[in-house]
């Protein structure tokens, strides 16, 4: 186990080097020079050289990629260039927001899916499983934007269930009170395409020999589903939920956005709209990271499901 996390974790550092250097290249030639957006649109030649030499822009790009390098090693990319504030401390300060909301949607979507997906196989082909899919196809086919609407105006401004915007400084006041309707949002628009999905995870190992064999030893049709299929099914599920955990964080945007929760994802709109590099290329090569770190955890929880499983 432990050499394979070690073999792992050395094959992701030519992987990520391709994820920084192309990061790099993208900014340095569709983002233009940077020295031109701090300096406005009247600063003269001066300033605009003095800028550059500030930001080590003035360097030949060897020397620009390896200051970027040591930037992500030491979790310093400077400050934002449209408030000032520490790139590092941007951040940390608006992961706990997002987190806060997409962990329990995350625990619940997962949850919820795999329990619908099990309890519709005991019906499989019959009309309650035709009604299911078919609101799951309709759920799928209303955008996020009228979930908001519909939920903000019914819940939060008509019946004053939930607050329609802010965020505290607890983290019970703020999963309690605050991100209560979020994560009903997210829940109610992601619940259609997991369950369809899970649904053919589950009818795809309903068919193979082993759930025949079970049934003809005399095993209960629910101890088959929930022992033996589950467990099969499980890789597959693992492989969604930790594939979507790194972009849910920039995903959850319009969530962030319309409800006022200063997370990643409103920062990283935010920071678009400023163009905002430094807060960007941070975020970016933060979340590509991420990406490669939940890939090794599924494949040890590969393991952790099914013993078959073997880690080369």
């Amino acid at each position: 186990m432990l050499s394979f996390i070690v073999r792992r974790l050395w094959q992701m550092l030519p992987t990520m080097l391709g994820v920084v250097v192309l990061v790099f290249l993208l900014f340095n030639w569709v983002g233009g020079d940077p020295a031109y957006l701090l300096a406005g649109k009247m600063a003269d030649t001066a300033a605009i050289e003095n800028i550059r030499r500030q930001l080590g822009t003035d360097q030949p790009w060897p020397v620009q990629l390896w200051i970027f390098i040591k930037q992500i090693l030491t979790f310093d990319f400077g400050n934002a260039w449209s408030t000032g504030e520490p790139v590092s401390h941007i951040i940390s300060s608006r992961l706990g927001p997002s987190l806060t909301v997409l962990v329990p949607l995350t625990i619940l979507e997962t949850v919820l899916g795999i329990a619908l997906a099990l309890g519709i196989a005991f019906v499989r082909g019959s009309l309650t499983d035709r009604a299911v899919m078919v609101a799951c196809t309709v759920g799928m086919s209303i955008s996020i934007l009228v979930y908001i609407i519909v939920f903000q105006y019914l819940f939060a401004y008509k019946l004053g269930l939930f607050p329609v915007q802010g965020w505290g400084n607890s983290l019970g006041e703020n999963l309690l009170h605050y991100a209560l309707l979020p994560i009903f949002i997210g829940l109610a628009v992601s619940i259609a395409p997991t369950l369809r999905l899970y649904r053919s995870f589950v009818l795809d190992e309903v068919g193979q020999d082993y759930v025949r064999t079970a049934r003809a030893k005399g095993l209960s049709e629910r101890r088959v589903v929930w022992v033996h299929v589950l467990r099969n099914a499980a890789i597959p599920i693992i492989t969604h939920v930790m594939a979507n955990l790194p972009a849910l964080l920039i995903g959850a945007f319009l969530l962030e956005r319309f409800f006022g929760i200063p997370g990643i994802g409103r920062e990283v709109i935010l920071a678009v709209e400023r163009s905002d590099f430094p807060v960007i290329k941070a975020i970016t090569v933060y979340v590509a990271a991420a990406t490669m770190v939940f890939n090794l955890l599924a494949d040890l929880l590969y393991q952790a499901v099914d013993p078959r499983v073997q880690l080369t």
